[in-house]
C-alpha cells in the first residue's frame, strides 16, 4: 500500500514538473542552445500569470514567448539582444528582475527617502521647540536659575 502511494506521488510530481514543457518538436536541436533558452525563460515574466516565469507557465502566450526566444537564439542573437527585444516588445514588466531606471530607483529608494526626510523634520522641530538659554536676557536667566534652585529645594511632592 505504501509503494502505491509513493508511485502515485512520484507520478503526480512528474506531471507537475513537466506541465509547462513544450512539445519536443518545439525544442532546439542543439542541447546547448536549448539550455540557454531555458535559462532565459526563467528571466521573463508571463504576461498572463504575472508572477510566474514563461518557463513555468502553461499559458498560450507563454508558449508563444518561449518560441520567440528560441527563434532569436536560432537567429544567433545574444542573451542581451534577446532581453532587449523582449523588453522593447512587452515593456519593462516582462523582466522578472527589473532594470535600474529612474522610475525603478524612485520606487525602491522612495520609501527610504521619505523616512530620512521625516527624521530630519523631527530633528529640526525638536531643535526649534527647545528653549535656548542664550536667547534670554540676564534678568530672565537669573529668574530661571532661581526657579531651578527652588524646585531642587522643594523636591518631588
Amino acid at each position: 500500500m505504501k509503494k502505491l502511494g509513493l508511485v502515485i506521488a512520484a507520478a503526480f510530481a512528474a506531471v507537475l514538473l513537466t506541465a509547462a514543457t513544450d512539445d519536443p518538436s518545439d525544442q532546439l536541436p542543439n542541447k546547448v542552445q536549448e539550455q540557454r533558452a531555458e535559462d532565459l525563460f526563467e528571466q521573463f515574466r508571463c504576461v498572463v500569470c504575472q508572477n510566474e516565469s514563461i518557463g513555468a507557465s502553461e499559458a498560450d502566450i507563454a508558449h508563444d514567448m518561449r518560441m520567440l526566444v528560441r527563434q532569436q537564439i536560432s537567429a544567433g542573437k545574444t542573451d542581451a539582444d534577446i532581453k532587449n527585444y523582449m523588453y522593447a516588445r512587452y515593456g519593462p514588466f516582462i523582466l522578472l528582475k527589473p532594470r535600474l531606471t529612474p522610475a525603478t530607483a524612485i520606487l525602491w529608494g522612495g520609501p527610504f527617502l521619505i523616512v530620512l526626510v521625516g527624521l530630519g523634520f523631527l530633528v529640526l522641530r525638536r531643535r526649534r521647540s527647545a528653549p535656548l538659554e542664550t536667547d534670554l536676557s540676564p534678568e530672565e536667566l537669573a529668574a530661571l536659575k532661581a526657579l531651578e534652585t527652588e524646585t531642587k529645594d522643594v523636591g518631588p511632592a
